[in-house]
């Protein structure tokens, strides 16, 4: 229904934000994927895909069309719901999950919370001829290491991860690595809890 909503960002954390247009304010699920890309702005437009369950209307935002159309394919594989996509897409960029789907890369598929064996085997075996075809094209901007650490913290708990185990795990890994973004030291976690 929609295909993108461009607006005033109004609230924004790592899995979501409110983006306010025409004085209405959407609440909108996001990748940390994207978030790197929007945090910092004011305004913002994002690609959309309205998820209608019985239980609720969901907003899904992409910062590009192709982390999209990644969601859309992962999403049409049996098992993989909403939530799971944002979580692959969270701790994969669209690019690393479209090679480890071309190449067949179990493990690393695997990798990811919510993923088990079978689902990553599924994953390759129903996308390794459309992925393909989709296009390419990604960059990454950098925070400062205090906010990266508290805004990666903020996106883990709101993933399902206890706050205590999370946050040694990210000063472990800020020790380890110098100059991440909260998109890598995100995913650096999720490969770790």
């Amino acid at each position: 229904m929609y295909e993108f909503i461009k607006g005033k960002i109004q609230e924004i954390f790592p899995t979501y934000l409110v983006l306010e247009n025409s004085e209405i304010g959407y609440f909108i699920h996001i990748s940390v994927n994207t978030y790197s890309k929007i945090s910092g702005h004011q305004e913002c437009m994002l690609y959309i895909h309205e998820v209608i369950r019985e239980d609720a209307h969901l907003l899904f935002g992409f910062f590009d069309k192709k982390e999209r159309d990644i969601f859309l394919q992962l999403i049409s594989v049996s098992g993989i719901g909403a939530n799971t996509a944002r979580m692959m897409l969270s701790s994969l960029s669209p690019g690393e999950i479209q090679t480890a789907i071309m190449q067949g890369n179990v493990p690393l598929l695997k990798s990811i919370k919510g993923v088990g064996a079978k689902t990553a085997e599924r994953i390759i075996v129903d996308l390794r001829d459309k992925v393909g075809k989709l296009p390419d094209g990604l960059e990454i901007i950098t925070h400062s290491d205090n906010t990266i650490k508290e805004e990666a913290l903020s996106a883990l708990v709101m993933l399902g991860f206890p706050k205590a185990k999370i946050e040694k795990l990210l000063s472990d890994i800020l020790k380890e690595f110098q100059g991440l973004t909260v998109e890598n030291l995100v995913k650096e976690a999720l490969k770790r809890a």
